[in-house]
């Protein structure tokens, strides 16, 4: 099958992988192997793709400058193509390597004349065809026309955010270009898309969420007819049959079990500020499919199947495992921010008592055997294979090669719980405590009780609430304290910042009392916890996944500096937002005991919490 359908998708479909690629050229090298090998490129809409085809349409009533900005990867280069074909530019042109171009189109009912840069940073100083004097003469001319109310020329400019500011930082200043920079500042800082009265659509890719991008690259990657010929082809003993890992991966990644844990991981990263722009994910779907560590470039070809069947070695080949780019090597998968981000989890290094015992115990105890069966020896690639049972008999009975067994049979049980995250059912998510398999073992709730009930109108459940205020607490406090019901605003004795407050400034109850409350709700579309002080006061704070569970393990007993220095420190930051707004509120209230008297705090051995009024006599 060496140039068969089937052999040109998989060698087109390994351009999307991890191998080094000169990701300045990456767009342009799709295209072209595309073409070379006649094999269509895993196509879907942008989500902003329509709103930004509109401005440039005849019909569109404004000429409207576009910036497209976010992280590599984003899809940048592709949106300006997409622009391009559409004003009828030249599909050959746009496939050379020029980074600037230049037509003339009907935009509102004028002619207008668009600029295109599909890449800040490769523009060259100087044009060589002279269309543009210097690079600083052209940004300076885009700087003018922004702030121009009828221009006869606009720009589609593509660059990443960092880069942006920069360049108009490091510019000749003007008049414009201190305006635009100002502009493009307001816009990254607000997360705005336009300001008022200016002709600038502003797309900040990077602000688009994991979770769409990863919805809409799965369902072209699943649905390409690329597979369609690699089942039409398939050989019996290799390539696509029925013992092949890349037939059986892409099988695995089509049920929904497997996507909705994938997608969970997704929305998980999105609200710990973790974005994965659409390029990682297609390397992250193409390697979650095609890898094993044994191979050229850590990707199967057709012609590397029979072998890996032979060698006994298909269960390296384990999707579960390459989702974490475990086929990878260390320095490779440590360069990939998709995989870094998946691996912050911990997936495979984190565990559970009982979880441990079904892989290394169950096939042998009557009472773990059915969970055993269902997760394990059901699994005849992946699970518990004959490679498997020798290394968990090795383990277990010990012996003279010991210590190197049970080095490898470790790492194998990395790969199972890999696997067990993946494959345990939601009717056992709790009975077997699906999330204590990653380092968030509050991820679940976060995901189901909060985002979602947030995202519906509801409201947190009380007890979560209470969890969190009592977190909090111990922030707040400093000792640990065993209050849920009032949120204790306390300071020290002295002014020296010390951790633990002793001096009750005031408590502020969970249930609502007159404008009194706190509550968990949205925050440009992402959970946060807010103290309400009056109806005029307020702080808030952005409560993300780590934050989350920061607060729930405090809560449950662990010191509350040990878990996250980076969190401590926030919640300290909130702190002193609360206690900033509790002063301005006392500013305008008036009172005759005002300063007479004061409370001290006191805890008892199982963490009641008493205030002791003294009295100041004059």
């Amino acid at each position: 099958m060496a140039d068969s359908n089937a052999s040109r998708w998989i060698r087109f479909l390994r351009q999307y992988g991890p191998a080094a690629q000169n990701d300045s050229m990456y767009d342009e090298q799709i295209r072209k192997v595309s073409k070379r090998l006649n094999v269509s490129q895993l196509f879907f809409t942008h989500p902003i793709e329509k709103q930004l085809l509109g401005l440039f349409e005849p019909t569109a009533s404004v000429p409207t400058s576009v910036i497209l900005t976010g992280t590599a990867g984003d899809g940048k280069s592709n949106l300006c193509g997409k622009v391009w074909h559409q004003l009828g530019g030249d599909a050959a042109e746009w496939d050379s390597p020029e980074i600037y171009f230049q037509i003339t189109a009907s935009i509102g009912g004028r002619q207008i004349l668009v600029h295109m840069v599909r890449d800040l940073t490769g523009l060259p100083p100087t044009d060589d065809r002279g269309r543009y004097a210097s690079k600083d003469e052209l940004l300076q001319r885009l700087s003018s026309i922004l702030f121009s109310s009828e221009p006869n020329e606009i720009f589609v400019l593509a660059a990443n955010d960092g880069q942006l500011i920069e360049t108009w930082r490091r510019l000749p200043p003007s008049e414009h270009v201190l305006q635009a920079r100002a502009v493009f500042d307001k816009l990254l800082d607000e997360n705005r898309d336009k300001v008022e009265g200016l002709a600038l659509g502003f797309f900040h890719l990077s602000r688009l969420p994991s979770l769409t991008l990863l919805d809409l690259a799965l369902n072209a990657f699943l649905a390409h007819p690329g597979w369609q010929a690699c089942y039409a082809e398939a050989d019996e003993a290799g390539f696509f049959g029925p013992r092949c890992p890349v037939r059986h991966n892409y099988e695995l990644l089509l049920q929904p079990l497997v996507q909705k844990r994938l997608r969970s991981l997704m929305r998980l990263c999105d609200h710990s500020d973790l974005h994965i722009p659409i390029r990682r994910l297609l390397l992250l779907l193409t390697n979650a499919v095609l890898g094993h560590p044994d191979v050229k470039d850590w990707l199967l070809k057709p012609g590397d199947v029979a072998k890996v069947i032979n060698d006994g070695t298909v269960a390296k080949a384990s999707l579960f495992s390459n989702i974490f780019g475990g086929n990878l090597s260390d320095s490779r998968r440590d360069s990939l921010e998709v995989f870094d981000y998946l691996n912050r989890f911990r997936i495979g290094y984190e565990t559970s008592n009982r979880v441990d015992n079904i892989l290394i115990f169950g096939d042998a105890d009557d009472n773990l055997k059915p969970y055993f069966d269902e997760l394990m020896a059901a699994d005849t690639f992946y699970g518990a294979d004959a490679s498997y049972y020798a290394a968990q008999r090795s383990y277990v009975e010990g012996g003279e090669d010991g210590d190197r067994a049970a080095e490898g049979f470790l790492a194998l049980l990395v790969s199972q719980r890999r696997g067990l995250f993946f494959k345990i059912p939601a009717q056992l998510e709790d009975e077997l405590k699906l999330w204590e398999l990653t380092v968030f073992k509050y991820a679940g709730e976060y995901l189901t009780k909060v985002v979602d009930v947030l995202h519906g109108g509801g409201k947190v459940e009380r007890p979560i609430l209470a969890r969190l205020v009592k977190g909090l607490n111990r922030v707040f406090v400093g000792m640990l304290v065993d209050v849920d019901r009032d949120l204790l605003l306390a300071t020290s004795l002295s002014f020296s910042g010390p951790s633990v407050g002793q001096l009750l400034e005031d408590r502020i109850p969970v249930a609502a009392r007159k404008d009194e409350r706190i509550e968990l709700t949205l925050l440009l579309g992402r959970p946060a916890i807010r103290v309400q002080l009056s109806e005029a006061l307020a702080a808030t704070l952005r409560l993300n996944l780590t934050r989350f569970e920061f607060l729930s393990r405090v809560a449950e007993g662990a010191l509350p500096g040990s878990f996250s220095r980076e969190c401590y420190e926030d919640f300290l930051a909130f702190k002193s937002q609360v206690l900033a707004s509790l002063a301005t509120r006392r500013a305008h209230e008036k009172s005759e005991d005002a300063g007479l008297s004061f409370k001290l705090l006191s805890v008892d051995q199982v963490g009641n919490v008493t205030d002791d009024v003294i009295e100041v006599v004059p």
